[in-house]
């Protein structure tokens, strides 16, 4: 299933986040798809405060590769895109946060074709594109996520 979602600004992205937060549990991904400056981030941090605190400093991980957030589920925020090769985000430690919690993940294009073989059966994926004045959120599930998807339609963000 795949549900699209319409976000008008920057506060909706952050909604879209918020509204992710609370179905998300231990040893799933989510994959964050869009070109630069679509707003990934903007819905990474909308996510992690839901689940850290609205107060919680979440910079980007765009520099050092990954952040962690004890979080519960434990929550690891990665952000791909300076990898060169796949087996670069295990080195980071990939594995060992689905493991232990969650993994949200900016620029998930760079595990290579089929992302699942690499992460399990539970991913949420959102794409995030330019739609008129604002943006749009097409977000579709795997495993355990195909069921939760149907929470996230009709959203009013």
């Amino acid at each position: 299933m795949t549900v699209t979602i319409d976000l008008a600004d920057a506060e909706a992205t952050t909604a879209l986040g918020r509204a992710v937060a609370p179905r998300l549990a231990p040893g799933e991904a989510v994959l964050l798809y869009g070109p630069l400056g679509m707003g990934k981030s903007t819905l990474a941090r909308g996510l992690i405060r839901a689940l850290a605190g609205e107060h919680e400093d979440v910079p980007s991980p765009t520099f050092t590769l990954v952040q962690f957030y004890e979080t519960a589920p434990p929550i690891a925020h990665f952000d791909l895109y300076r990898l060169s090769r796949p087996e670069e985000a295990f080195e980071i430690g990939l594995d060992e946060a689905l493991n232990v919690g969650a993994a949200l993940i900016e620029w998930p294009e760079r595990l290579g074709d089929d992302p699942a073989r690499a992460l399990g059966p539970d991913i949420l994926t959102i794409t995030l594109e330019e739609r008129g004045e604002g943006r749009s959120a097409t977000v579709s599930g795997a495993g355990a996520w195909a069921k939760k998807i149907t929470e996230l339609e009709g959203l009013n963000v």
